[in-house]
């Protein structure tokens, strides 16, 4: 196989909601209340809502920009590539990157949907929620369904509406529903608790993939202040197998043996490691613990429920065949500052070194369209959504890739020769976030 002829599908990738998201879904009251896009007089822009105002900032959002800039900007639509926020753009970037299929996860409303779950006012939250899901469905994917595996966002906080939204997303044909790695953190009780139950079922009998993405829940923490914000980026994948090892400790997955898992930005090479300390921990200490899974061993169970992807894993690549060769994706992370594009095919190349066609058509996207029960096939051809294929429409269509300089502020005061922080992070986000509320 050459670089050209393969097929990528990622599992992890982003919008940035656009400012009249909601202009065509809603009308009157329900559109004067929904949330809004605010432009302040510096430029900086943030989303309102509820008495809520959330800026809109940094390394979200900075594919195209010169890497000299990577930092807390973006904060406004405007700093961005356009394929960001408007999907007929995305799909020219896809094209450009060679990619066939994207996943997105929400941005403003946040990745586990929580924006509205900290709303005060729960009947308003949900009808917004839901029309966020509309807008999701009948405007983003909507521009090739063949292209975009629908993913929703849910009510969490009543259990019922959750269940019933499930079922009328599973029948506008969404195939995913995201949800926070430790609900614990929202409020909610733990994934361990019976109040769950009806939502994993719900999964189940509507054929959902339950989607969880790093950072919502058990963020990866930071060791001090001064330490360099290298130290964070490079934890910050692995601090989800915190999750997983919580994840694999549920009882109903015994009940469940069709529940899957997708685990989102998390990399792989770590898994071999977890899941072979699991299994060890159960042998070891099983007969005080009360640990029980259904007679097999975690690492069996791991297999079954959970998918895992990577951008950039040459190691774990080299090890498959530990993680398991039918549930490890791939993934592009647009439009974050881990994505790399426009050259994934490249890096993912670069990445394979003895990995037979036959290992490399399933992380490629043979795996991912099984997990998420998706086919872009019965409208696009094969040979149409190769990487050369893909690639030669983007270069029809002038699709420029060349890096922009979109200015605006950086993590350091100009002309500073020092590492960045996590405590400069820090401040230039409570600044952004105390402009919102000022606003």
């Amino acid at each position: 196989m050459e670089m050209n002829d393969m097929i990528l599908v990622s599992v992890d990738d982003h919008l940035i909601e656009p400012g009249d998201m909601y202009d065509r879904q809603l009308s009157g009251d329900l559109l004067a209340s929904a949330p809004k896009l605010m432009t302040m007089d510096t430029g900086q822009s943030y989303w309102t809502y509820q008495g809520m105002r959330l800026p809109v900032t940094g390394l979200n959002a900075v594919v195209g920009r010169v890497p000299e800039e990577y930092g807390m900007e973006p904060t406004s639509l405007a700093q961005m590539r356009r394929g960001c926020w408007d999907p007929r753009a995305r799909l020219d970037d896809m094209n450009a990157d060679g990619i066939a299929v994207q996943l997105n996860y929400p941005t403003a409303v946040a990745m586990d949907g929580s924006m509205f779950a900290n709303a005060p006012d729960k009947d308003l939250a949900l009808k917004h929620l839901r029309a966020y899901n509309d807008w999701h469905s009948d405007e983003w994917c909507a521009t090739d369904p063949a292209r975009f595996i629908p993913l929703g966002i849910l009510p969490v906080w009543d259990m019922d509406a959750t269940v019933a939204e499930m079922k009328r997303l599973a029948d506008k044909g969404f195939r995913s529903v995201t949800l926070n790695d430790n609900p614990t953190k929202v409020g909610l009780p733990s994934i361990h608790n019976e109040y769950w139950v009806p939502f994993f079922h719900a999964a189940v009998d509507n054929d959902l993939v339950v989607s969880i993405h790093i950072g919502p829940g058990n963020p990866s923490p930071q060791a001090s202040l001064e330490t360099p914000i290298d130290a964070w980026i490079t934890t910050m994948p692995m601090s989800v197998s915190v999750s997983i090892a919580d994840w694999l400790n549920l009882h109903v997955l015994q009940e469940l043996p069709d529940l899957r898992v997708n685990v989102a930005e998390g990399g792989i090479g770590w898994v071999p490691a977890l899941i072979e300390r699991a299994d060890y921990v159960y042998r070891h200490h099983h007969k005080w613990t009360h640990a029980d899974f259904g007679g097999k061993l975690p690492s069996e169970v791991f297999r079954e429920h959970f998918m895992v992807c990577f951008i950039t894993d040459p190691y774990g690549l080299r090890n498959v065949e530990y993680i398991g060769e039918d549930i490890v994706a791939f993934e592009v992370d647009y439009p974050h500052s881990d994505s790399p594009w426009p050259c994934s095919p490249e890096q993912l190349w670069g990445q394979i070194d003895g990995l037979s066609d036959r290992l490399l058509n399933k992380v490629t996207h043979e795996n991912a369209l099984n997990w998420f029960r998706f086919d872009p096939f019965t409208t696009h051809r094969k040979e149409e959504l190769t990487v050369g294929a893909l690639r030669a429409r983007a270069k029809a269509a002038g699709v420029d890739t060349t890096p922009q300089s979109f200015g605006g502020a950086r993590p350091l005061a100009t002309g500073e020769k020092r590492r960045v922080t996590s405590g400069d992070i820090q401040k230039m986000m409570g600044i952004m976030a105390q402009a919102a509320e000022n606003a």
